[in-house]
Formats: C-alpha cells, structure tokens, sequence
C-alpha cells in the first residue's frame, strides 16, 4: 500500500541537518508499517524495538542518556548491528516510556549521524501531561489515514490520481462517472489501513464494517486505559456524540445535545484528549477572516469531526446500500459525511488547518475557511450537485478579499466570483485559484 508520506522521509533521511523523527498519529492509521517499509526500502537493516510492555528496553532509558550503551542494549534486543551510516532504529510505541522520549535530546546533541526514528499514538497526551518532549531537538511528521488520492491507488486507479491532480478540467470533468462512484465507495471504506486492507482483499465492502467497529472499540479501551472513571464516561459520551452532532442542520457541537443539563466543564477535558489522540479534529469558529485565522478563533464556539469518514459511517451504522446508493431516508447524513470527508482532506492531503464562520443570527454559515500563505478561502460544501451558494455568496460581497470556493459533485466551473471544484479534486489545490 502506497503511502504520500513516503516522500518526506525519503527527504528527512536525506537532511545535512537531519534530527531524530517523530511520527505522530492516531492508532491503526499505519505509523509502524510505513517506518518498517521505509527502513526496509532506504536502509540496509532496521532495528526496530517497540516499547509497549518491554521492560528490558525501557529500563535502558531509566538508566540515563548514555547513547552508546543504549545502542548496544538495542543491537541485543534486536539481533541487528546498528550502524551510523545504515541502520534505521524505530522505537515504537514511545509514549509507554517518557525517558525514551527525552533520549531523543541526546540522540540528537550526542550522536546525530544514528537514523532514529520514533512512532506513538497518544503523543499528543503524554505532552500535554508535561513530559521531557525534546522540543527543537526533534523532526516531526503526522500521519493520517489514506486520503482520496491514496484510496485511488490503493484501488488501482493510480491514472484517475494522477488525472485530478492535473489542470486538465474538461477531462477531469469528463470522468466524473467513474470518479463518482469511487468518492462513495471511500465514503464508506474511509482510510484506516486495516480496513482499505479488509476491502481490497475480496473487494466485498462488508468486511471493512467489522475493522472498522473494532478499530472504534481500540480508541474506547484507549480512553478507559488513560482517563479515570469520571472522565471515560465523559470522554466516551462526547465521542458517541459526533455522528448525531454532525447529523444536524446546524453542526455546531453543543454539550446539552449529549446529556440533559451536560456542562461544559466536564467534557472539555475529554474533547481535549480526544484531539490530542488524533481521534479527532477540533475546527474552531473565527469571528472575522482575517489573515492570520488563528488570533480570531472563537474557544467557545467549534464542531467536533473524527479521523475518518468511514469510522463516521460506522458509528453513524450507515449500511452500504445507504452509503454507496444514495438512499432517500439518506439525504441529510450524506451532507454530514461529506463535510467530514472535506475537513479529513484538508488535514491530510492539503495540510491546512479548517476553520468554520456563522453570523451572530445563524441565518448565514461558511462550512470551513482556510488560510494558504497570503490567502483565505471561503469554502462551502455540498453533498450533490445543488449549485445554490446564497450564504457564500453573501460572505464573498461582505469580504471581497476572500477567495470563494465551493466543493461539489458538479463538474468544474469558473464564475466571476467563485469556482466550483468536484469533491473528487478537492486537493487540487491548483484548481482553487
């Protein structure tokens, strides 16, 4: 299984200046399969230590920071030599040991030629819980689940890739038959590994289900391993609680939607660890789009997505028929997982961080803004092809210096104040101005 990410650590192996790496992601999203594949196509050997219940390894970092003595208790573990020059060493599952995590300081300042690279899932907790993170003494990366473009050629439509990456419109137009129908397919498989895994090996969209469903039961063992009673039940309410947010006209997360009389202050945390686990994406609201996003972000006001659309599709217990066909009884959750498709791909493909817009009377709503460099794009999303952008187009009269985009299952389009891009090329970003 192809994986983008490839490229950039073919590109961090090959910095003057390189620094042990950091590949952060959700569990199940594929960290430990792409370092072995990349140590196994850009090294020699890999010596790979996976530190989770590995005490003979992880009393080696309680020790202390003595570099070469580490290296040595790796070589034993691993049966490998460990060459400068050759070997990539992969310490998984860093977060069950801090120490381990705070030796890449010295990896760093002590022994930089040594290729290091470290995978963990809930690195984001184990930081926010104030552990020695090696701040500037680190490279990172995040991994997600596939994208589009990596379900196209996990599926063996590597030509359909490379057409909507092109500025070929009229022929990306002209294919939408089949790209269609592949958008819905990945509606329903989403892009967790296992489960593009599952599908491909008989093509029967069935057997993703079940990985899914055990995926989701993972992030639920997760919580309850990490967060006290309490705030499991909270963080496991407010995690069951997205599929019937996002279902909503208005998808704005509101806390008495999870519980009668639910206050603020006792979800938070669980959103916050939610987020910091990767399982799922914060997207603020701003109060004006202005460049920087980031100073105008209203804390008090966001919608809450998960990491994957067919996870959503699965908690949402949307059957294929539904998901693939188009069902009637469908119409208004088909907007929910579109909408979580396009924050998903603006994450993962685009590498842009979503933000959302509403009026003060909730009469007019931007589904997400980004800002790329100097830009901010107004982005609407619609689930069919119903080209009726009213409150898009009221936003763009309001603030002409934004950039207009909306994401359809129309065919591409230039109008004098907007462009409509097919969902299916959404992360062509060339397209969008």
């Amino acid at each position: 299984m192809e994986r983008f990410l490839m490229n950039k650590l073919i590109a961090w192996k090959n910095k003057p200046n390189r620094k042990p790496l950091i590949l952060n992601g959700a569990r199940q999203v594929g960290k430990t399969w792409l370092l072995k594949e990349f140590g196994k196509e850009q090294f020699e050997n890999v010596a790979y230590v996976n530190l989770d219940n590995n005490p003979r390894i992880g009393e080696q970092f309680e020790l202390g920071y003595d570099i070469p003595r580490i290296i040595s208790a790796i070589q034993f573990e691993t049966g490998q030599v460990i060459s400068e020059d050759s070997t990539l060493i992969i310490l998984d599952e860093i977060q069950a040991h801090p120490k381990a995590l705070t030796s890449l300081k010295y990896f760093y300042e002590n022994a930089p030629k040594y290729a290091v690279a470290a995978a963990g899932s809930l690195l984001g907790i184990t930081i926010h819980e104030g552990s020695g993170y090696p701040v500037g003494k680190v490279d990172t990366l995040d991994l997600y689940p596939l994208h589009f473009r990596e379900f196209l050629v996990a599926t063996g439509n590597r030509a359909l890739c490379d057409l909507i990456e092109s500025d070929e419109t009229d022929l990306i137009n002209s294919f939408s038959s089949k790209l269609v129908p592949l958008l819905r397919q990945y509606y329903y498989v989403g892009g967790m590994p296992e489960a593009v895994n599952a599908f491909l090996t008989r093509g029967l969209l069935e057997e993703t289900r079940e990985v899914q469903l055990e995926i989701l039961r993972g992030y639920e063992r997760d919580i309850s391993k990490h967060l006290g009673r309490t705030e499991t039940e909270y963080a496991l309410a407010t995690l069951k609680s997205i599929p019937a947010h996002l279902g909503r006209e208005n998808k704005k997360f509101v806390f008495s939607h999870i519980a009668k009389g639910a206050r603020a202050r006792n979800y938070r945390s669980g959103i916050t660890w939610l987020t910091q686990a990767g399982i799922a994406t914060l997207v603020h609201k701003i109060s004006k789009p202005s460049i920087p996003l980031a100073p105008y972000t209203d804390d008090a006001s966001f919608k809450l997505f998960l990491v994957d659309v067919g996870l959503l599709g699965a908690m949402a217990q949307l059957d294929k028929e539904t998901v693939i066909g188009g069902n009637s009884i469908f119409k208004e959750f088909k907007g929910s997982l579109t909408e979580q498709f396009v924050c998903q791909q603006l994450v993962s493909d685009c590498g842009l961080t979503p933000y959302y817009w509403s009026a003060e009377n909730s009469i007019g709503e931007i589904d997400f803004l980004v800002q790329k460099t100097n830009s901010i794009f107004a982005i609407e999303v619609k689930a069919e092809e119903n080209l009726r952008s009213k409150s898009l187009r009221a936003f763009k009269n309001a603030h002409l210096e934004v950039e207009a985009v909306r994401f359809s299952l129309s065919g591409y389009r230039e109008q004098d104040w907007m462009k409509n891009i097919p969902l299916y090329a959404m992360t062509n970003m060339g397209l969008w101005s």
